[in-house]
């Protein structure tokens, strides 16, 4: 492997490493379950997700482990990850090889969404209109995600790459970590407006299709790389607080 390849590799470790401290951090995280991870091959098989039983708010960028999408054995192994983490991730892996981050999280206000009848994020601010008509929706919660039901939830993203998965949670698929991190941060923003506009029974102002999508393609063509920017900042606060997500 190249000197550069693997100087990418270990700063995709770095970058993961602060995401999940990120998430505790926020307050967006369920101790030692939910998982992220991210692709570091080519073909986007082999990749990096957080090990079993660590709570997110100490996972170091040397403790992620290496898995492979295609390895049968990986459940056998000494450092096997949790069983959810290799059935969601795996058959995403799989199934998507432009899937290079992949985060998934139980945050409060996407969570509530998922758990209300109606899981409509509507167009009611420009956070929310980001994601218009961009988020694939789950109503056929099977249990826990193993086995078939993490195939069944590779299937539900059709060409979105945000699902809101009801009675459960959020998943998010993204070009790089930054992304993904910088995509669920502000979906999880847009549902806590959301439900805050529910909390007050008044109802909803949501703006016009073409007003919506004129927002999300403005979000999409924004010009620069924000989910970076916002990424760098983040863990230049980590590391004025704490770096030792870099070790």
């Amino acid at each position: 492997m190249s000197r550069s390849k693997l100087t990418a590799i270990q700063q995709a470790k770095v970058e993961l490493a602060a995401c999940f401290r990120l998430t505790a951090k926020m307050d967006m995280h369920e101790s030692i379950a939910n998982h992220f991870s991210v692709a570091v091959s080519d073909d986007g098989q082999q990749f990096l997700c957080n090990p079993q039983g660590r709570h997110f708010s100490t996972i170091k960028a040397s403790e992620l482990l290496l898995l492979d999408a295609n390895n049968p054995d990986t459940m056998n192994q000494a450092n096997a990850p949790d069983p959810t983490t290799w059935a969601i991730h795996g058959a995403l892996h799989r199934d998507f090889a432009d899937a290079r981050c992949i985060m998934h999280l139980h945050p409060r206000y996407a969570t509530a969404l998922a758990c209300l009848k109606d899981k409509t994020l509507y167009p009611i601010d420009q956070n929310a209109m980001r994601f218009y008509q961009r988020v694939a929706i789950d109503t056929g919660f099977d249990g826990m995600g193993l086995g078939n039901e993490a195939q069944r939830l590779s299937k539900c993203m059709g060409d979105k790459r945000i699902l809101l998965m009801g009675n459960h949670g959020v998943l998010v698929i993204a070009n790089s970590i930054a992304q993904c991190f910088d995509d669920i941060y502000y979906f999880e923003r847009a549902c806590r407006t959301l439900l805050d506009c529910y909390a007050t029974g008044q109802p909803l102002d949501p703006v016009t299709h073409e007003v919506a999508e004129k927002t999300a393609q403005q979000w999409q063509d924004y010009g620069f790389d924000f989910g970076q920017q916002h990424l760098n900042e983040l863990m230049a606060i980590l590391d004025a607080e704490d770096s030792s997500y870099r070790l």
